[in-house]
């Protein structure tokens, strides 16, 4: 038989579409030639190929190769490719079997020894493999990866030598299986007990965890505004299954090989510097990478210090808090990853850090104040929920403070409030759509009333309006009320306010 058919997959964002690799063998001067828009990496893979077949003990045949990649106008890149290119040199040739190949895919780069090298994206493969009802042929060291999607059917091999046996029958190759052991592994997460004093700021972030909510720490340095929202995930609602598989796919493309077994369903926690690009945390490059929105899908980005980053990389993530989503778009295709994440920022009342401290040392101006304020866009506060102030604490009190109340303990009262919202309406309150909100945050009159008049005062826009109606039935789920009440409006009016800072 001179010619042969080898299912593989590509790498398309979070997404594996489907590819045959083609093999001919024709007569003429040997040479080996690859078509189907392959970029450079695949283009090498035909001297790893022919290196590894030889050291195989294989025959490479001295005949003109003809390897197309389908479909032709999906870009190709990296050496996914090499394990089913080999194998269908050898299926062209007679050397396995050309039926055995059916029902199988093929992933995985070559050494020139013949060995099987792990490759990014095993994951998104291996769920639509699931789908296409085929069994995903694939590196050992790429396995525990695999094994999350608990309805593929993997199989790891350490070489092309192992997989031509299994393929002539000649040897087995076990499923892939997780380790339960490993995965029931207790999460290192950091407690909220270590947080001592702070309850307001306790409260809005156990609001904020409830929710969905977006939020802003504000306060002078060395109030505890970075450990507050490092033990955010602690008090999350552990993920589903499908949660976690897109956030570990995310992972997976994005060349971050964890621990997959220990970390599984963690949410993330993504904690970029100041001084990182656009391109650095909503993705991007001529190959489009996800960036750090992408990477805290179903978990946390934190924002440290944020009138430090540049306005303009601010203003990027204003489409992607809305949508949940980042669309890349380049000349010749574009990529959607996804950008479900909660942001939690920090950031210092003045340049200087201690304006209205008790102790009167800030001595920033007026001017200095509201511009590094004015920093950050309007658009961008608009969208975070909540703002809450972080008062210093004297170390006196703090030593004298008891013990804050645990993770275990509050990610209880979380979950209890996420259940309420997800029997209701499908999704935290936060992802409300605006029929939605319109359902299940109806006010009487004399408090639909009462909001306006509040919300005229403190000059809120119709989204900042909207967000107070999906922050008080948060505050209204968490105290198990059918009925959003006066006192969770002020609550949640409480937190839109940054009059205190905005006038000096």
């Amino acid at each position: 038989m001179s010619l042969a058919r080898v299912h593989t997959r590509a790498q398309l964002g979070i997404d594996a579409p489907a590819v045959v690799v083609e093999v001919h063998l024709s007569s003429g001067l040997p040479a080996m030639s690859l078509v189907g828009l392959p970029e450079t990496a695949v283009r090498e893979s035909k001297d790893r190929v022919r290196s590894a077949l030889i050291n195989s003990q294989f025959e490479f045949p001295a005949k003109r190769i003809t390897v197309n990649l389908a479909p032709a106008d999906l870009p190709k890149e990296g050496g996914r490719y090499d394990l089913a290119i080999a194998l269908g040199i050898l299926a062209a040739s007679g050397q396995v079997p050309a039926s055995a190949l059916d029902g199988y895919e093929f992933i995985g780069e070559l050494t020139l020894g013949g060995e099987l090298r792990a490759v990014p994206g095993v994951l998104p493969c291996a769920l639509q493999s699931a789908a296409a009802g085929r069994v995903l042929v694939l590196p050992e060291a790429s396995a525990a990866e695999a094994a999350l999607c608990s309805q593929a059917d993997c199989r790891a091999a350490a070489g092309l030598l192992q997989v031509t046996a299994f393929l002539h029958g000649q040897a087995t190759l076990e499923p892939v299986q997780a380790q339960p052991e490993a995965a029931a592994e207790v999460r290192t997460l950091q407690d909220l007990a270590d947080v001592r004093g702070q309850p307001q700021a306790r409260r809005a972030l156990e609001i904020a965890a409830a929710g969905g909510h977006n939020l802003l720490f504000i306060g002078p340095p060395g109030t505890g505004k970075t450990m507050l929202a490092s033990r955010l995930p602690g008090i999350l609602p552990p993920m589903s299954e499908d949660e976690a598989l897109v956030a570990a796919s995310v992972c997976s493309i994005s060349h971050q090989v964890t621990d997959w077994a220990r970390l599984w369903r963690v949410r993330p926690f993504r904690a970029p510097h100041h001084t990182a690009s656009g391109v650095a945390l909503v993705g991007g490059g001529t190959t489009p990478r996800p960036g750090e929105i992408s990477l805290a899908h179903g978990g946390v980005l934190f924002l440290d210090e944020l009138p430090e980053f540049s306005r303009k990389v601010l203003d990027v993530l204003r489409e992607p808090l809305e949508s949940g989503r980042i669309v890349i778009s380049r000349a010749s295709r574009s990529i959607t990853f996804p950008a479900q994440f909660q942001l939690i920022a920090a950031m210092n009342p003045c340049p200087c850090g201690y304006f209205g401290d008790p102790s009167g040392r800030c001595r920033c101006t007026l001017e200095q104040i509201r511009r590094y304020q004015g920093q950050t866009s309007g658009p961008l506060l608009d969208r975070i929920d909540l703002h809450i102030e972080v008062p210093p604490m004297p170390p006196a009190l703090l030593q004298q403070a008891p013990a804050g109340e645990s993770s275990a303990a509050v990610q209880q009262r979380v979950m209890a409030a996420r259940e309420r919202q997800l029997q209701r309406q499908g999704c935290t309150n936060a992802l409300l759509s605006g029929q939605q909100r319109d359902d299940m945050c109806r006010l009487e009159s004399s408090d639909s009333d009462w909001l306006l008049t509040a919300l005229e005062r403190l000059q809120l826009s119709a989204r900042g309006f909207h967000r107070v109606l999906k922050l008080a039935r948060t505050i209204a789920d968490m105290e198990a009320a059918e009925c959003i009440q006066r006192p969770h409006l002020m609550e949640a009016l409480g937190y839109r306010s940054l009059d205190r800072y905005r006038s000096g």
